[in-house]
């Protein structure tokens, strides 16, 4: 019997997708719910799974644009089935020992017969392509043997060698790639916010001294008893849900010719992934402890990174967070994310010599950024938001009150 195997729907208004790699060779053997390729939308990267046993024959390939709903498979269930599943042929012993293949790069080796062993990320693969590094050069180190792009940057940084004499060679050559749906779409929402919006940015500065006095007291008390580290994402996080309940106008939007007040905070965290940026969202985030903000944001990061995040998971959000300081970023004016009316941006902590009392010190300080949409939001309020931020930040006391416990006590 041949079974058929079509582009699912990613989610509301997708009509098509992009075949971005397929996990599976023509003739291939393979099992019930296996992986056989991954597929770019507008929206996410997805894996579709076979629905039957059997021989898959290839319909589609990489790079081409298909409509949901067609066919990009088939599945012959009438093939002869192989000796054992592939789990089966890991248990097995191995006659012989297989020499791992010298790598630059310092990663672990991990040996699996896995189909994931030796085959690049989708990342990994677009840097080993225009670099010209063969897969036999680097030893993955993620799941099931899998390349990922930080093996590819370590073998890179650390230089390839051939007996003994380091190979430089200089090339032209070029390579013209298809935008993926993911990017394209990406380049349309960013334009159309620049085009669409009176996006305004503006700064402060935030002395990071007593947020660094507070992890270096507290961090390994609190990895202990919550299983992650105290970071910089959760502080700003608690801090801007305060603020946005004193600045309901930066948690807005426009919608039509109304305006929508939040009564929630669903804050937006801004993540690297391999096939560019996603923004997952941490719903009710003004509910949540510091450990939760940070076990939440790990969690949606990681499957982020390994493409199985979900749609509802990235759906939604009043206001979003990005840190270009993971990336040594000083300075930027990040960009609004649609349709929601502003987004903070947090930068690199660099020593800086600063006033204090009359004297110059030397403290840790951190640029931050606000751009906003201006027919929604007023200079009073952006300018407000971002001080009240770095107000709370720089005192995190504040983060338990809103406000200065001193002010509490006095009532005012």
């Amino acid at each position: 019997m041949i079974v058929e195997i079509k582009v699912p729907s990613p989610g509301e208004s997708v009509t098509e997708v992009q075949i971005a790699r397929w996990l599976k060779k023509e003739g291939d053997y393979v099992w019930k719910d296996e992986e056989i390729c991954e597929i770019d939308s507008d929206k996410a990267t997805l894996t579709v799974n076979s629905e039957k046993p059997g021989q898959i024959k290839l319909m589609a390939k990489e790079g081409d644009t298909i409509k949901v709903g067609s066919v990009i498979a088939k599945i012959d269930t009438d093939a002869k089935v192989p000796a054992a599943k592939p789990a089966e042929i890991a248990a097995k012993p191995k006659e012989q020992k297989i020499e791992a293949k010298p790598v630059t790069a310092s990663v672990p080796v991990q040996e699996s017969s896995s189909y994931a062993k030796g085959v690049p990320s989708p990342a990994a693969k677009k840097i080993m392509e225009e670099s010209k590094v063969p897969a036999s050069a680097i030893n993955g180190s993620g799941k099931e043997g899998r390349i990922t792009k930080s093996d590819v940057m370590n073998a890179l940084s650390a230089g390839f060698k051939t007996n003994g004499v380091s190979e430089v060679k200089g090339t032209r050559d070029e390579d013209r790639q298809k935008l993926s749906s993911l990017r394209k779409k990406l380049a349309q929402r960013l334009v159309a916010v620049k085009n669409q919006t009176a996006m305004l940015t503006t700064f402060n500065e935030v002395d990071m001294t007593a947020v660094m006095a507070l992890r270096d007291k507290y961090g390994k008390k609190f990895e202990e008893k919550y299983g992650v580290r105290l970071g910089f994402m959760s502080i700003f996080t608690k801090a801007v849900t305060e603020a946005l309940a004193e600045f309901p106008a930066v948690n807005a939007m426009i919608d039509g010719e109304e305006i929508i007040y939040h009564k929630y905070a669903d804050i937006g965290i801004a993540v690297s992934a391999p096939k560019g940026l996603v923004v997952p969202v941490l719903r009710n985030a003004e509910m949540m402890s510091l450990a939760k903000i940070e076990a939440t944001i790990k969690e949606l990061a990681i499957k982020a990174r390994e493409n199985r995040i979900s749609l509802d998971e990235m759906t939604g959000g009043t206001f979003t967070i990005t840190n270009g300081g993971v990336f040594g970023s000083l300075m930027s004016t990040p960009i609004i994310n649609p349709p929601q009316s502003a987004i903070l941006g947090m930068h690199n902590v660099v020593e800086r010599p600063v006033a204090v009392k009359g004297k110059v010190e030397i403290h840790p300080m951190m640029y931050i950024a606000l751009s906003y949409d201006h027919r929604i939001i007023d200079g009073r309020e952006s300018v407000g938001f971002l001080v009240k931020v770095k107000q709370m930040v720089e005192d995190p006391s504040r983060l338990l009150f809103g406000k200065d416990p001193a002010e509490v006590l006095l009532g005012l």
